[in-house]
């Protein structure tokens, strides 16, 4: 290290000095710079929080009309549609009411059918009922008339009136 006078070296240190004696000044100014710079944006963001509210209030009015304008037209569409499914239904409704018609018809022929069916076949087995009755009823008299004629089982008095 080179050894400076000392006049040299107080010579550097008032340099250093009056240089560090504008420092205030310059620390002023920029301070000023910066409150305008705050002053500035705050400006700034308060315009644009302005504008931005704005145009958010343009599109929330823009979106409910389309809205409303959405749901009317759906309306419509659910009105349309409804009336569509009404017809269909009836449409539906009387072809079904016609079926069932025509099906009760058809079922209450056939069970006339087969009711006049049966009652020929109760008729038929009501007769051969009947028949067999009187060939047994027959058979029982043939039956007695021949124990009346058996010597052995003759009667010798006359039959029991039963009390009434």
């Amino acid at each position: 290290m080179k050894t400076q006078t000392i006049d040299r070296r107080v010579e550097i240190l008032e340099r250093k000095v009056e240089k560090l004696e504008t420092l205030p000044d310059r620390v002023t100014a920029l301070e000023v710079q910066i409150s305008e710079f705050r002053a500035e944006v705050r400006t700034e963001f308060s315009a644009t929080r302005s504008e931005l509210r704005g145009e958010m209030g343009e599109l929330r009015e823009g979106l409910r009309g389309e809205m409303r304008a959405m749901g009317e037209d759906l309306r419509g569409e659910i009105g349309t549609m409804a009336e569509r499914l009404r017809g269909e239904m009836r449409t539906m409704g009387d072809a079904l009411r016609g079926e069932i018609s025509t099906m009760g018809d058809a079922l209450r022929g056939e069970m006339r059918t087969m009711a006049e069916g049966l009652r020929g076949e109760m008729r038929t087995m009501n007769d051969e009922t009947l028949a067999q009755m009187r060939a047994l009823h027959e058979d029982v008299i043939a039956r007695f008339n021949l124990l009346d004629e058996h010597p052995r089982w003759k009667r010798t008095t006359a039959p029991r009136r039963r009390k009434r």
